[in-house]
């Protein structure tokens, strides 16, 4: 059996090596940890959209892991991990809100930020792209759309910094209790919004979740200070990797940006070619809801299982030369955004972001280049990212 340690500096920095031996040796991983790590396409694709596989873990058993504190309270609630009817019914009322028009209208005011953030970095000659661009703008655009004030955004980032730890398959002591202190008191931050909104509802997106309606159903105060969390939390972490493994890749070779620069009209395509290549997300958790009796092995019914949506994006049994980046492929049926009911739901927002961003790049700093050493990674489990990559204006 081949032994992983999933959370090694050396499988953090650069998961693909390890991904791609499992899944030619042991691609039915039984893990040290516990769990199961399945990483061919084949697998992936399909378990991501069967009902054979529910939510990661019952609210006992998150109970067990984190206690009875305020991470408990947020995963407990959080509707990525319910099961139907549950999950269909928050994930209804939130699409009711959390709609495409909402995250389109937003388009003109993302080129306004991105103008921005690009402005002060010409202004002062140089950036450190994640801190000064990528980090900047999907924390700026969803504390906008939920009416956060522009001050608490840097506070709410802050908070929202602790969840990649422990929503990781091995969680550290320490880690639990940073994010104990941080959820508790961004739980106590959206309900101030919430009490505001309800004295005066306005036209932003809390306002929106809070009114939602189903069949005479509303968000409990519970399931809106949750939803608000996960909202911030996962679509910020996740458009900051994106753009950051994106412009990582495109310049480590400077012939695949000048591509872009060439033909900005291939901006759209390079952002599923990063999602495939480099998904800012390397796990997506699930529970067998009954044996799975797999080509490499059976995983027993109740078992916890990891779909490796970094490893299925590069299986050679699907994408052609999947090592290779390649801007132009057309089939390109990845994984990056989960699948199934439990689909990213914002993935529209994280595209039209990451859109917006590297056309405004291309157009206006047609030279820049990477600078400094070797890349360093954000060292969580599920998570993929750069924590810095400084690079030169031209």
């Amino acid at each position: 059996m081949t032994t992983v340690d999933f959370a090694s500096k050396a499988f953090i920095d650069d998961p693909h090596p390890t991904l791609h031996r499992l899944r030619a040796e042991d691609p039915v991983h039984r893990s040290a940890h516990g769990f199961w790590l399945l990483t061919r396409y084949s697998d992936v694709a399909a378990l991501l959209r069967s009902p054979r596989l529910g939510t990661s873990r019952s609210a006992e058993q998150f109970r067990a892991l984190y206690g009875d504190g305020p991470t408990f309270a947020f995963a407990s609630r959080r509707f990525q991990y319910f099961d139907p009817p549950d999950h269909t019914r928050i994930r209804s009322l939130v699409t009711k809100a959390f709609t495409l028009r909402r995250v389109e209208a937003m388009r003109p005011r993302m080129r306004e930020i991105v103008d921005g953030l690009i402005d002060s970095s010409v202004a002062a000659g140089a950036a450190e792209f994640v801190t000064d661009i990528a980090h900047p703008l999907p924390a700026i655009v969803i504390c906008e759309m939920l009416g956060v004030p522009e001050e608490d955004q840097p506070q709410l980032s802050r908070w929202a910094s602790t969840i990649p730890f422990i929503i990781a398959p091995v969680i550290e002591p320490e880690r639990l209790a940073d994010a104990d202190a941080a959820i508790g008191a961004f739980f106590d931050y959206v309900s101030g919004m919430i009490a505001a909104r309800r004295a005066r509802p306005g036209d932003d997106l809390l306002s929106a979740l809070m009114s939602a309606e189903d069949e005479g159903r509303r968000l409990s105060e519970e399931e809106l200070r949750a939803t608000v969390i996960f909202l911030f939390s996962a679509g910020h972490h996740t458009t900051r990797n994106l753009v950051s493994n994106g412009v990582y890749t495109l310049l480590r070779e400077p012939a695949r940006w000048r591509r872009l620069v060439d033909d900005p009209a291939l901006v759209v395509p390079a952002i599923e070619e990063c999602l495939r290549y480099e998904p800012s997300i390397n796990f997506a958790p699930r529970r067998a809801r009954e044996t799975l009796v797999l080509e490499g092995g059976t995983i027993p019914a109740g078992d916890l299982v990891f779909l490796s949506l970094a490893g299925a994006n590069r299986d050679p049994a699907r994408f052609a030369e999947p090592d290779d980046f390649r801007i132009e492929r057309t089939d390109n049926d990845h994984v990056a955004f989960g699948g199934g009911i439990h689909h990213c739901l914002g993935a529209s927002l994280a595209r039209a972001e990451a859109q917006t961003l590297l056309a405004a790049m291309v157009a206006r700093l047609p030279h820049l280049a990477l600078t400094g050493g070797p890349v360093a990674w954000r060292q969580t489990m599920t998570y993929r990212g750069p924590e810095a990559l400084p690079v030169t204006l031209g």
